[in-house]
């Protein structure tokens, strides 16, 4: 999940991203031998692996590999090599592969191999598979699902969503879902969650209907997400509003945008007649450049990282970032990053691996934050435009939340709707949840697989009645 991640802690790594992961064609009836897990350190998230080996009548020996806290089972391993002292698995579809050395005990010692990033991977045998308990996920839907698809004309692209509708005869108010930073599916799902599908589920079942659709270039929908902008995914939104304001049966329509979809849902509000509110989940308040340096120096307090390590990644993010604002030139600015990251060649191993720096495969990472998303972000301040928003609005944050910290977010959101003249509008900074909305402990990512929870009740119901009662008659 690229969740506004600081760049350098997970340096845009995505095993499966949010689209359709090619499954693999495991022969009828047919168990591992053998399974290997191990965790995958990208940055300060991490991410379990599972290798599972098949051998069928003849010997051969295929595999599948699972990356649980990213909901991706089955993915296809097109080679698997073992030999006396090594083994290896090839995943073409991912751009990667795995090379291990056999050690004393039975595990092997070995290296991630991804896009021209490397991290290490030990994975060891293991008698079971791993299994995700994630109890809010609905297993009936007591109200009407309907897949559906609506068209962006400014981009010429359908997107595909799923509806859903209570039970009865309406009308009802009907809520928009904008998803948050890096490519994400209808049901927002990272790391082996599904926030917009339990969401979605809470609200209709209260009387709220729901779309929430596939990100462009993402799962059904088309397009392509490497080179859009926050303002191109404001228009999906906006196509989105039109869809449902096309269809009878609905009393008003609202947005309700998580994280950079916090940041658009005000934008969609200002150029659309028909919003009637939005809601700010852990929307922003600052320029993508100030959160940035925020969440970044919050995660790494998290860690194990020394205090040298810290101030030189504060010094050197700062820098780079700056780099990025004032240099156009993609070749130029690419060359000062460059210069600047030999900073962190200084540190030790330890905060090398915490920070995600690795000089042989850090340009990457550079490259990434020339993309035409990261230049805009950085720039893109929400404060002129929630100065415009004059519907009503909903905004919460969790207490823990380090991506979008609420303290310095929320003070400036509240300042901005105060200086438009929007008086119809609550605040709420919520106890003790993480930039996901799960009850956590310290807000890190690295807690957000690994809590059952997918996203808290009391805000699920503080979000639903706050709808209904600006919605009644």
């Amino acid at each position: 999940m690229k969740k506004l991640f600081s760049i350098f802690l997970i340096a845009g790594f995505i095993i499966t991203g949010c689209s359709k992961p090619k499954i693999a064609e495991i022969p009828g009836g047919a168990v591992p031998f053998s399974i290997y897990s191990g965790t995958l350190p990208v940055g300060t998230v991490k991410l379990r692996i599972v290798f599972k080996i098949y051998k069928d009548k003849n010997n051969n020996l295929s595999a599948t590999m699972d990356s649980p806290d990213q909901g991706a089972t089955d993915i296809p391993v097109d080679a698997v090599t073992i030999s006396d002292s090594t083994i290896r698995f090839d995943l073409p579809n991912l751009k990667a592969y795995y090379d291990g050395s056999l050690q004393p005990d039975g595990s092997y010692q070995g290296t991630w191999f991804q896009g021209g990033t490397s991290l290490p991977l030990d994975i060891a045998l293991t008698e079971t598979e791993i299994v995700i308990n994630r109890p809010q996920e609905p297993k009936d839907f007591p109200y009407d699902v309907e897949d559906v698809m609506f068209k962006n004309s400014k981009a010429n692209i359908k997107l595909a969503g799923t509806l859903t509708t209570p039970e009865g005869d309406g009308p009802f108010p009907a809520v928009v879902l904008i998803s948050g930073s890096g490519p994400q599916n209808r049901n927002e799902e990272l790391l082996g969650h599904k926030p917009f599908l339990v969401l979605s589920d809470y609200f209709t079942r209260n009387g709220i209907a729901v779309l929430r659709y596939d990100d462009r270039g993402v799962g059904d929908s088309e397009g392509d997400f490497a080179d859009a902008t926050s303002f191109d995914f404001a228009n999906d939104a906006d196509a989105a509003v039109a869809y449902l304001k096309s269809h009878s049966g609905f009393s008003a329509i609202g947005l309700a945008g998580h994280s950079e979809g916090g940041l658009i849902a005000p934008i969609v509000a200002n150029q659309s007649e028909d919003v009637d509110f939005i809601i700010l989940m852990a929307g922003t308040g600052l320029t993508g450049k100030e959160i940035l340096k925020l969440q970044g120096q919050l995660i790494l307090k998290q860690t194990e990282i020394s205090p040298e390590g810290l101030e030189a990644y504060k010094h050197t993010q700062s820098a780079m970032l700056q780099i990025v604002v004032d240099i156009d030139n993609d070749e130029e600015a690419l060359k000062k990053l460059s210069e600047e990251s030999e900073a962190y060649g200084d540190l030790s191993k330890q905060d090398q691996k915490i920070i995600g720096y690795d000089p042989e495969t850090f340009e990457a990472a550079l490259k990434a934050l020339l993309h035409p998303w990261m230049r805009t972000f950085l720039t893109l301040d929400p404060r002129p435009v929630l100065e415009k928003v004059k519907v009503p609005v909903l905004v919460v944050n969790g207490e823990k939340d380090l991506q979008v910290p609420p303290k310095e977010n929320l003070s400036e959101i509240k300042a901005a709707l105060d200086r438009g003249g929007n008086t119809d509008y609550e605040i709420h900074e919520l106890k003790g949840l993480n930039h996901l909305f799960q009850t956590c402990e310290t807000g890190a990512p690295i807690e957000y697989s690994l809590i059952e929870e997918t996203f808290n009740e009391e805000a699920m119901d503080l979000m639903t009645r706050w709808i209904l009662k600006r919605t009644a008659d």
